[in-house]
């Protein structure tokens, strides 16, 4: 069973899965990450190799963590619906509310689903931005780039925080709590690895980070 997809079993994917950006360097990364994480060492597979560039890195796995959660997220989508989910939150005591700040500038309070719908759109544009994520070798990065990183990273940790307080019960159900929580922690490795979400943006999970994190 592969890390990136969930076996054979009939996938709801919510979108088609993004490429690795940067053409050849991007997939020469993708495969070093593929590697480590197929040696079961998380750590190391977060970890930036040596003599590659940050910001190629932070955008493989941007790439990388976006298609993990639309896998994930796709595996919910007829249990996340707007009656079962009015609103996006993650848990009693919080609630989150979209806004992308050219389409929709004032948070609005939507159900969950909508909230997801609206923040793959949101990354997806990013990510097909060559602006912010450039295709061709040797192209810059802006230099707001970590910055643009970070708000990918905190929206996606939103939908981990959401999948865990409101369905895990579903997951375990499907036996895919394994792979749920694989992929949790590669990512809040990566994102404490490189400080990418602060830590009160964690606190709905700040139990189960904390644990990962002692645990490596």
């Amino acid at each position: 069973m592969s890390l990136f997809g969930l076996g054979n079993r009939n996938q709801k994917t919510f979108r088609p899965k993004k490429n690795a950006p940067s053409g050849n360097k991007g997939a020469q990364l993708k495969r070093h990450i593929d590697a480590t994480l197929g040696s079961g060492n998380l750590r190391e597979a977060v970890r930036l190799p040596v003599g590659e560039d940050f910001n190629e890195w932070l955008a493989v796995n941007t790439v990388d963590f976006f298609n993990q959660v639309n896998i994930l997220y796709g595996t919910l989508i007829e249990f996340c619906t707007p009656a079962t989910c009015p609103t996006m939150s993650a848990g009693p005591k919080f609630e989150y509310r979209w806004a992308d700040g050219v389409q929709i500038k004032k948070p609005i309070e939507v159900s969950a689903p909508k909230y997801v719908e609206y923040l793959m759109d949101w990354i997806e544009a990013q990510l097909d931005d060559e602006s912010i994520f450039p295709q061709k070798l040797g192209a810059p990065f802006p230099p707001n780039f970590k910055d643009v990183v970070k708000t990918i990273f905190k929206r996606l940790f939103r939908v981990y925080a959401h999948i865990y307080h409101s369905h895990f019960q579903k997951i375990v159900n499907l036996k895919e709590e394994a792979h749920l929580n694989t992929c949790f922690k590669h990512f809040t490795l990566f994102t404490w690895e490189f400080r990418l979400i602060d830590k009160a943006e964690l606190a709905p999970l700040n139990e189960l980070v904390e644990s990962i994190i002692l645990a490596y």
